[in-house]
């Protein structure tokens, strides 16, 4: 990491996976992931070499609350070499930086805190708004990072569940802000 980036915002993109493309690719896919990955790749633009993407990846812990989800969601309990879990092809090159694997909805932590060094501001978007998106800013927040979200580069499950979740978000002020992504833009090029 330069020294002149370190302090500076850094833009996640979370889970950009063949998992979450389409309904077609799978049942966790959503139809609002293929207007969201346009503002993403637009986002990253803006960011240079201050992008982090993450994977999520199914644990082979199936024990606490892990082995009731893979048995309410049979169909993701699969190797994490799985190709559905891979990136989708216009996420591969956001980033020059190795992506951050997790088997956790939240991606703060360790790897997360590691790869963007002492920056205190991060910009999220990615799949799903409703529920690696919140999980991620949540715990950001919780551990001092001021945090924005640009909402229409993210994707939830459905438009309502989505709103539901910036909703949340929303009340996290001055912690979490959740922007428009031009309103995103307009703030990297700033930081």
């Amino acid at each position: 990491m330069s020294t002149e980036s370190a302090g500076a915002e850094w833009l996640v993109v979370i889970d950009p996976q063949n998992v979450f493309a389409s309904p077609e690719a799978s049942e966790w896919g959503t139809p609002l992931f293929a207007d969201a990955m346009p503002r993403i790749r637009s986002l990253a633009a803006d960011y240079g070499d201050r992008v982090i993407v993450t994977r999520w990846l199914p644990t082979a812990d199936r024990s606490g609350s892990w082995g009731a989800y893979f048995d309410a969601w049979p169909f993701a309990d699969r190797p994490a070499d799985d190709p559905l879990f891979d990136l989708v092809p216009d996420a591969r090159d956001l980033s020059v930086h190795p992506t951050i694997d997790l088997a956790t909805f939240g991606k703060w932590g360790d790897e997360l805190r590691e790869a963007t060094g002492d920056a205190q501001r991060l910009m999220l978007c990615g799949v799903a708004t409703d529920c690696c998106v919140i999980s991620t800013a949540l715990a950001a927040a919780d551990a001092g990072r001021f945090v924005r979200i640009a909402a229409d580069a993210c994707a939830g499950s459905t438009v309502e569940n989505a709103a539901a979740a910036l909703q949340v978000c929303e009340l996290y002020s001055p912690q979490i802000q959740v922007l428009q992504q031009d309103q995103a833009a307009r703030k990297a090029s700033d930081g």
